[in-house]
């Protein structure tokens, strides 16, 4: 008896696949690539994803549900501000050596509000804390800390992307300038 492919499994081969190419070819991939890259037909590409759009729509799935799940093992809430901030910076950035090449993509086709919820919150839980516990300047707010943090992590993976830095240093740099300007006690 024949056995048949588990349909998770091509999925997943097929993300891991893409990532590669994209990664290693950049945007001008083509899904004959992808294809064989993961050792199928493109018969079988199309069938799990039929368009390069809907391709992309699952790497950005895939990275941000590997992203949540780094972040969740972190265990944020149990060690203080900077700790909490370098976990997840290490998290984004693992996630972020994986799926490089999204960083250099517009990817506003592919915004997901739920998605952004979810990768929002635990930051912004984590800067909430820091301010309200003296560790992060409150003068500043919240929203702003955000979106300073949000804009170095997203310039700190387009390095990754271009090779520039790798996962560790990056996530390093990007805590060390984020708290060198947001600490309270600067």
């Amino acid at each position: 008896m024949t056995r048949r492919p588990d349909p998770d499994r091509t999925a997943e081969r097929l993300i891991d696949a893409a990532a590669r190419v994209f990664t290693e070819r950049g945007p001008a991939a083509g899904m004959a690539e992808v294809a064989a890259a993961a050792g199928v037909g493109r018969a079988t590409l199309y069938r799990y994803f039929p368009s390069r759009d809907a391709l992309l729509q699952g790497l950005v799935e895939a990275a941000a549900a590997e992203v949540e799940r780094r972040v969740a093992d972190a265990d944020v809430a149990s060690v203080d501000v900077r700790e909490g901030l370098a976990r997840i910076c290490r998290g984004y950035m693992a996630a972020g050596a994986r799926f490089a090449f999204l960083a250099r993509l517009d990817d506003e086709p592919h915004k997901d509000p739920d998605l952004d919820r979810r990768l929002r919150e635990p930051v912004r839980a984590l800067l909430e804390r820091g301010v309200a516990e003296g560790e992060l300047r409150g003068d500043l707010g919240v929203d702003t800390l955000f979106a300073m943090f949000t804009a170095l992590v997203s310039q700190a993976l387009r390095q990754l992307a271009g090779g520039g830095l790798g996962p560790e240093r990056a996530a390093a740099a990007v805590v060390s300038l984020f708290l060198d300007g947001a600490s309270a006690r600067g």
